[in-house]
């Protein structure tokens, strides 16, 4: 099955969905697909979540033209391979600081001769066929995507270096992070803050990459889809959650507005 988030990743449009922290039941994933999400993004660096809830996670997605991504928790091979051969499609790595970071972490997501991944065949990332191995190998190297975090004053000063990597698919603006290291924490309407945004998205541009960016406020979103991000996430599943019984109880206790 070919996914549509690689199709538009790849022609330039817009893909849209959301990541999930905590309510990692086998029906997320066909929920979220269901909702119109092309993507969703399992995290692992803040949630507690560890690579079996991923594996599960995976598994309930496969079969649906849903694009699963896992925020590992560093750059380092062993959080990244294990991974992806758990069934991951996408790998996103917070805080990359350099280009050098940036393309070790893109050669670790991929097999030889683009990367230096080991080889563990028949297993969740390939549903378990025992195909063609070249052809495995070939297929898993073109539906992998790499999703390098912008988040951090070093990570800024090197974007036009890292999105120049062949093996680096897209750079995610990590907002709250970038601005608390730029010392304006939350400021995202400052003028060096908005200058970041400008300078990401003008990186991803000339090289033909995607800049993704996630939020709870659609205008925001949208704001940011006009600027030039492609990979457009509305929040991540407590808040969405938290926002709806919130409006729910308002309504039955006529508490609106």
């Amino acid at each position: 099955m070919g996914y549509t988030f690689l199709k538009k990743l790849k022609s330039g449009e817009a893909c849209y969905g959301m990541m999930a922290f905590e309510f990692m039941t086998p029906g997320l994933p066909a929920i979220v697909q269901q909702c119109g999400a092309d993507f969703l993004i399992l995290d692992t660096e803040h949630s507690g979540c560890g690579i079996e809830t991923i594996k599960q996670q995976v598994a309930s997605a496969r079969g649906l033209d849903l694009y699963p991504i896992a925020r590992v928790t560093g750059s380092h091979y062993h959080l990244i391979a294990p991974v992806l051969d758990a069934g991951a499609k996408g790998i996103m790595v917070p805080a990359v600081s350099s280009a050098a970071e940036a393309e070790k972490i893109a050669q670790f997501c991929r097999y030889r001769p683009q990367g230096t991944r080991g080889l563990g065949l028949n297993l969740a990332h390939d549903h378990y066929a025992a195909g063609d191995p070249l052809e495995t190998l070939k297929k898993a190297n073109e539906e992998n995507t790499v999703i390098i975090q912008i988040e951090t004053r070093e990570g800024l000063e090197e974007v036009e270096a890292i999105m120049e990597l062949p093996g680096v698919d897209a750079a995610w603006l990590g907002h709250f992070d970038l601005t608390d290291s730029l010392g304006i924490p939350g400021q995202f309407d400052h003028p060096e803050f908005q200058s970041a945004v400008d300078r990401i998205a003008q990186a991803c541009r000339k090289n033909g990459k995607a800049a993704g960016f996630l939020d709870m406020n659609p205008e925001r979103v949208r704001n940011f889809r006009e600027r030039g991000f492609q990979l457009l996430g509305y929040g991540h599943d407590v808040i969405v959650f938290q926002q709806a019984l919130r409006k729910g109880f308002k309504e039955i206790r006529g508490e609106e507005g």
